[in-house]
C-alpha cells in the first residue's frame, strides 16, 4: 500500500447579501455584505474536512466574501473586511494542522487581484493571484480584477496589521508558485484557468506538482455539468495527479445559481463527488488517495522528457506531512477511496430542482412573505406553480429525511418557520402545507377566458396547496376603455381593419394584470392576517424563446420580481411537466400538455375553449425558435448565417423519428435534433427563408423588450438577457443587405429547380 492522503473539498452557499433589521422591534432592514455568515460556513467546512482526517481542505472562489459582489469589489472596504474575516479563521484553535485553500480577493500595489490564500497553522504560506479571468457569458472578472501574468515569479507582499498580529509575519509570498510539503507537492487552479487552452496544471504536473486545487464560482447551466466533469478528468487523465475541484452554491444575489458538485479525481478517475442540486449551505467531501498511484501512473518515458525540459517554478515549503502515518506506527488499516460513476440528472431533473433552490434562497434571504404568481392555465405558468412546488417539496424532505444533516436540518426549518410565519414547534405536515402559507395564485380572467383554462387552474392551486384566488378583470378593462372614449371621443374594436386598435385592446389586458398582481401581492398577506410585515414577491411565466422573439406584452405579467423560467425553452418546460406528472404526482399536469398555447386576449365565440394559438400567431413552432435561437447565440451567427445552417436540414427528407434523442428534445442545435424539428417534412427553400427573416425581423422589432426583462434565472446558453449576457442594440435597422442575399440564394435554387427538379435530380 502506498502513502494515502485524505483530501477534502466543499461546496458553500456563500452570501453576498444578508439582511439586517436596526433592532429586533424594527420593520426597518439594512442591506450588508454577509462577511459572518461567509466566515462561520468556512469554519464549518474546515470542521468537517478535519473530522474526516483531512489534511488538505480546498474551498470555492472568492468565498470570503461571496463571488458575486460584482461592483463592491470596486469597495475598499470589502477588502478590510475579507482580511478581517481571515483573521477570525485563522485564529480559530479548530483550523490547525491542516493546508486550507482559501479564496478572497487581494489588493498588492493597488491591483486587486482573485487570490487563493494558502494558509497553515497561522500562517499563511502563499498568496497564489489568478492567472486567467474570465470574459465570457455572465463573467467580467476584468472588470474588478487583473489577471496576474508574470509566470514563476513571486514577489512580498505586505502583510495587513490585522493579519501580521495574529501571523508574526510582516511580509508573504505573492505570485505563481507551488507548494511542497514533506511528502508532496500542491499548486493552485482557478476556476478559468482550467477551461483556457494552456492550463497551469499542465506546466505544474511535469514540474511535480501531484495535488492540484481548483477553485472555481461556475455557475449552472442546463447539461452544462457534463463539459466541467469531463475537463477536470482530462487534467488528470493525460498527466496524472490528484485534482481536487471546489464551487460555490446557491443564489449569490443575482439571476445565477452555482451548482456546487464539489469532486476529487485521481488520473482521470472520480472518487468523490459532492451533491448538484441541496439545501445544504454546507457540504464537504472526502477522498482518500494514494499518491503512489500518481507516482506510477507518470512513469512514462515521453512524459518524463518534457518533464525534464520544463522550467521550475517557486516552491514554498510548508512543514506538514500530509500523508496518514504508515500502518507499522499505527495499526490502523486506511483503504484508498474506491473509484465511482459520476452522477448526472436528467435535463427535466435540472429543471425540477435548479430553480426550486434558487427560489428558496431568494425568499429566505429576501426576507418576504411568499410568493405570487397570475396563473393563466397555461403551460408557462403551470411550470412556475409547479417550480414553487418543487421548492416546498425540497424543503419538506430536507426537514423530514433521515438522510439530512443535522445541522442543513435545524436551518431549513428555521427558516421555514420564519417563511410561513409560524411558531417555533411548528413542523410542515406536507409540501402542501408549507405552500399553503407562502405560494399565492390569481385567475385574472376575462370575457375573452374560456372554461378550460379557469377550470385547470383553479385545480393546479388546489393539487399543491396554492391560496387561489379567481377573479375578473372586465370592470378595469371597461372603465380604461371608457376613460380613452371620453377623452378621444373614439372607440377602438377588435374587429377594426387598423390592427392596431385590436393590439391596444390585448395590451390593455396584459398590463392590467401585472397592476393587479402587485396590488395582490402586497396586500394579500393583510387579507390572511399573516403574522409579521412584508409583502409577496411576483413571479414572472415568460419563458426563454418568447422572450427572445418578443412574444409579449411590455409590462405585463412578464414583468414581475423574478422569472424562474426565464431561460427555459418551451420544449424543455413541456418535457419537465412531463416529468412533474409522475414524479411529484400531479396526473392533472397531463391536461396542461394537451392544450393549445394561447393568451386568450381576443373574443371568442366558444366560451369553453379557446382559437387563439400562440405558434399559430408566431408564424413558427418553439421548436424552430430554440433552434434559431441557439444557433443565432452560441453559434454566432446573423440572418444569412443561420439561414444557411438550416438550409440543407430543413430541405432534407424527415430524419427517422427513432434516431431523435426525446431527452434532450430543445437541447441542441446538432444536426441531427435540428433536422428532426422541420414539421417533420421537407421545407422548400422558400419556406426555410421565409422562417429565419420572420425571426429576425420579431427579434429586431421587439429587441427594446429585453432592456425590461424581469430578472430570471440563467439557465440556457441562448437566453437574451440584456442584463449582461447578450448585449446588443436595442434600435435595429432592417436587415436589408441579409434578406438580399437570402432572397437571390433562394431565387437561384428555384430557377434550378425548375430546370433540373428538387435537389437538382
Amino acid at each position: 500500500m502506498g502513502k494515502l492522503i485524505t483530501v477534502a473539498s466543499c461546496s458553500l452557499n456563500q452570501s453576498v447579501i444578508f439582511p439586517l433589521r436596526d433592532s429586533p422591534s424594527s420593520n426597518n432592514l439594512r442591506w450588508s455584505l454577509d462577511f459572518d455568515g461567509n466566515t462561520e460556513r468556512i469554519l464549518e467546512s474546515i470542521r468537517q474536512a478535519k473530522a474526516a482526517g483531512a489534511k488538505l481542505r480546498v474551498g470555492p472562489e472568492l468565498e470570503v466574501c461571496g463571488y458575486g459582489c460584482a461592483d463592491h469589489y470596486l469597495e475598499g472596504d470589502l477588502f478590510l473586511h475579507c482580511w478581517e474575516s481571515l483573521a477570525t479563521i485563522i485564529s480559530n484553535p479548530d483550523v490547525n494542522d491542516c493546508i486550507l485553500d482559501i479564496g478572497m480577493p487581494v489588493r498588492h500595489n493597488n491591483v486587486r487581484y482573485n487570490c487563493r490564500v494558502i494558509v497553515l497553522n497561522k500562517k499563511i504560506l502563499l498568496i497564489r493571484p489568478k492567472m486567467s479571468l474570465c470574459e465570457e457569458g455572465n463573467y467580467f472578472e476584468s472588470r474588478w480584477f487583473t489577471p496576474w501574468t508574470r509566470q514563476r515569479q513571486i514577489e512580498d507582499y505586505p502583510l495587513e496589521e490585522a493579519i501580521s498580529s495574529i501571523t508574526g509575519q510582516r511580509t508573504v509570498p505573492f505570485g505563481d508558485a507551488v507548494l511542497t510539503t514533506i511528502d508532496t507537492s500542491v499548486a493552485c487552479e482557478t476556476c478559468e484557468e482550467l477551461f483556457t487552452p494552456a492550463a497551469p496544471h499542465v506546466p505544474m504536473g511535469l514540474n511535480g506538482v501531484e495535488i492540484f486545487t481548483n477553485s472555481s464560482g461556475s455557475h449552472y447551466e442546463l447539461r452544462k455539468l457534463q463539459t466541467r466533469v469531463s475537463l477536470i478528468r482530462e487534467a488528470t487523465r493525460q498527466n496524472g495527479g490528484i485534482y481536487v475541484y471546489s464551487n460555490q452554491r446557491g443564489c449569490s444575489g443575482d439571476r445565477l445559481y452555482y451548482d456546487g458538485c464539489a469532486m476529487i479525481i485521481v488520473n482521470g478517475r472520480l472518487l468523490a463527488q459532492g451533491s448538484q442540486f441541496s439545501l445544504n449551505d454546507v457540504e464537504t467531501i472526502t477522498a482518500n488517495v494514494d499518491i503512489e498511484d500518481v507516482r506510477s501512473f507518470r512513469v512514462s518515458h515521453s512524459r518524463n522528457l518534457q518533464a525534464a525540459r520544463a522550467d521550475p517554478y517557486p516552491r514554498i515549503h510548508a512543514d506538514i506531512r500530509l500523508s496518514h502515518p504508515p500502518l507499522e506506527e499505527t495499526g490502523t488499516i486506511i483503504s484508498p477511496s474506491p473509484d465511482i460513476p459520476v452522477h448526472y440528472h436528467s435535463a427535466a431533473e435540472e429543471i425540477q430542482y435548479a430553480p426550486a433552490i434558487w427560489m428558496w434562497d431568494y425568499l429566505r434571504r429576501s426576507r418576504t412573505a411568499g410568493y405570487f404568481l397570475a396563473l393563466s392555465g397555461g403551460v408557462d405558468s403551470c411550470s412556475t406553480a409547479v417550480l414553487v412546488y418543487s421548492m416546498c417539496s425540497l424543503v419538506y424532505d430536507a426537514i423530514t429525511s433521515p438522510k439530512t444533516l443535522p445541522h442543513t436540518r435545524e436551518l431549513v426549518l428555521s427558516d421555514c418557520r420564519r417563511v410561513c410565519a409560524q411558531e417555533d414547534d411548528w413542523t410542515p405536515s406536507s409540501p402542501q402545507e408549507i405552500c399553503s402559507y407562502i405560494f399565492h395564485t390569481t385567475y385574472m380572467g376575462s370575457k375573452n377566458s374560456s372554461r378550460e383554462t379557469r377550470s385547470r387552474a383553479a385545480a393546479l392551486a388546489k393539487a399543491i396547496g396554492a391560496y387561489h384566488v379567481d377573479l375578473s378583470i372586465d370592470t378595469v378593462v371597461s372603465a380604461l376603455s371608457t376613460l380613452f372614449t371620453t377623452v378621444t371621443g373614439f372607440t377602438p374594436s377588435f374587429t377594426s381593419s387598423n390592427a392596431a386598435e385590436g393590439l391596444a385592446l390585448q395590451n390593455i389586458q396584459a398590463r392590467i394584470r401585472m397592476v393587479i398582481a402587485y396590488f395582490f401581492a402586497q396586500l394579500l398577506p393583510s387579507v390572511r392576517k399573516r403574522k409579521g410585515n412584508g409583502g409577496l414577491l411576483v413571479l414572472g411565466s415568460a419563458n426563454v424563446d418568447e422572450q427572445l422573439r418578443g412574444y409579449l406584452t411590455k409590462y405585463d405579467c412578464s414583468s414581475a420580481d423574478i422569472n424562474p423560467i426565464g431561460g427555459i425553452s418551451k420544449v424543455d418546460l413541456r418535457m419537465f411537466l412531463a416529468h412533474a406528472r409522475d414524479k411529484l404526482e400531479l396526473p392533472l399536469l397531463q391536461s396542461f400538455l394537451d392544450a393549445t398555447p394561447t393568451a386568450e386576449l381576443i373574443p371568442t365565440t366558444n366560451a369553453d375553449s379557446h382559437t387563439q394559438s400562440d405558434e399559430v400567431e408566431m408564424g413558427m413552432t418553439y421548436a424552430e425558435l430554440s433552434v434559431m435561437g441557439r444557433l443565432r447565440k452560441v453559434h454566432r451567427l446573423g440572418p444569412w448565417g443561420v439561414f444557411e445552417k438550416l438550409l440543407p436540414l430543413w430541405t432534407a427528407p424527415p430524419p427517422d423519428p427513432e434516431t431523435i434523442a426525446t431527452e434532450d428534445h430543445g437541447a441542441h442545435s446538432d444536426p441531427q435534433y435540428v433536422h428532426s424539428v422541420a414539421h417533420g417534412e421537407s421545407m422548400s427553400p422558400r419556406s426555410v427563408y421565409e422562417k429565419v427573416r420572420k425571426f429576425f425581423y420579431y427579434y429586431a422589432v421587439n429587441r427594446h423588450k429585453q432592456t425590461t426583462l424581469t430578472p430570471g434565472l440563467h439557465m440556457e446558453q441562448y437566453s437574451p438577457d440584456d442584463h449582461r449576457y447578450d448585449m446588443r442594440p436595442f434600435l435595429y435597422p432592417a436587415f436589408t443587405a441579409q434578406y438580399r442575399k437570402m432572397e437571390s440564394a433562394v431565387q437561384a435554387l428555384e430557377a434550378r429547380e425548375k430546370t433540373h427538379g428538387v435537389n437538382g435530380a
